[in-house]
């Protein structure tokens, strides 16, 4: 399939595709091809590294990588700087991870559910099970609960990729996306031709759709041309950029097959290990402070943009408890398929274990919010 087809921006761009297609040729998916090592920084001299994100420029996705850019090169000082760059500059957004690994470039911005093709429990990652938590819970699991941990053991032992990755930037629950016309039921699914990733794909594959995955900047094309029935990408600002609003109107909102989703950011280790001990702290703590900011950022601009999207004549719709429930029972069928690897079954395990204590305090600690909203805002 084709993904962001952006022209490199200047030689050095086509260098770096040739090097890292060169370097696939000789290795197998997942190893570091023809890495160099780089030699150590000294203080007075300003590291600069290639960083491109999996979102096409327009894409609010694509800010929110600058905005990490922009926090690495502040706390750096002058010592680092993170050169940003859209999907398709050197390769397109499904081949990141590899020319990360194979050197063409230093770093990268995406989510772990575009790697579930060199094993599934990446998507746990990016795109687990509705367990009833949110992104920021999984974030919590990540941060406390040993989430990280088992991320690095994911990519360090199990696949043993030359990588090093933080995980960040909580997602609202994704919408089951546009259609041509409504959902109203589960039967209405079965047989569309539908664009998710992960283990979002498994899931709809169990209620009877046919699942096609592919980039961001391809979705809507294919939507317009009749290729696909229904997709869904990420939130209001991303699907405004991408254009959904001009081929349909019918947006179907809340969904648990991404009801928990962050972003991942990830770093080619040898350049990463070069790196003085204090910046590689830059690179870790970078990736908290833009996390929260974008939690708020988000708050702004995708509560504005559905706004935006209403007074276009798009027709907001709640997916229906019908097709949740079917969900649900979805993702039984996955999980059970899927816990027949051991190392699934532990993360999955473990973060079913924060979800039950953490979502069971709330539940009975927290005050309900729905009552106070009515009652100020009907």
């Amino acid at each position: 399939m084709t993904q962001e087809t952006t022209p490199p921006t200047n030689k050095t761009d086509k260098a770096s595709r040739r090097r890292f297609i060169a370097g696939l040729g000789g290795a197998t998916a997942g190893v570091a091809a023809g890495s160099i090592a780089m030699p150590n920084v000294s203080r007075a001299q300003t590291t600069t590294l290639r960083f491109q994100s999996t979102w096409p420029a327009r894409d609010i996705f694509h800010e929110f990588a600058g905005d990490y850019a922009k926090t690495v090169n502040e706390l750096a000082g002058g010592r680092l700087k993170l050169e940003l760059l859209p999907s398709g500059a050197v390769v397109g957004a499904l081949q990141l991870q590899d020319a990360v690994i194979a050197g063409a470039l230093d770093g990268g911005h995406g989510v772990t559910a575009y790697w579930y093709g060199k094993n599934p429990a990446f998507s746990l990652f990016g795109t687990p099970p509705a367990l009833g938590w949110k992104a920021n819970h999984m974030l919590g699991w990540v941060k406390y609960g040993g989430g990280q941990a088992l991320y690095d053991e994911l990519v360090r032992d199990v696949l043993k990729l030359d990588l090093v990755g933080f995980l960040t930037g909580p997602m609202p629950s994704q919408p089951l996306g546009w259609f041509k016309k409504e959902i109203s039921s589960p039967d209405d699914m079965r047989g569309l031709k539908y664009r998710t990733v992960g283990l979002g794909a498994d899931l709809n594959k169990e209620m009877g759709v046919a699942v096609t995955i592919m980039g961001a900047g391809d979705i809507v094309p294919a939507l317009d041309r009749g290729l696909l029935d229904g997709a869904e990408f990420n939130n209001p600002s991303s699907d405004k950029a991408l254009g959904f609003q001009d081929v349909t109107k019918t947006y179907m909102v809340g969904s648990y097959h991404q009801s928990a989703e962050m972003f991942e950011i990830i770093f080619n280790k040898k350049k990463f290990d070069s790196l003085p001990k204090e910046l590689q702290t830059v690179l870790r703590v970078a990736s908290e402070s833009a996390s929260a900011d974008m939690s708020w950022k988000a708050m702004d601009r995708y509560s504005k943009d559905l706004e935006a999207l209403k007074a276009a004549g798009v027709k907001v719709v709640k997916t229906p408890d019908s097709v949740l429930l079917a969900q649900l029972a979805a993702w039984d069928k996955v999980i059970a398929a899927k816990s027949a690897d051991p190392f699934f079954k532990k993360v999955l395990d473990s973060q079913k274990d924060w979800a039950r204590r953490v979502l069971g305090f709330e539940a009975e600690y927290e005050v309900r919010t729905d009552l106070a909203y009515k009652h100020f805002f009907g």
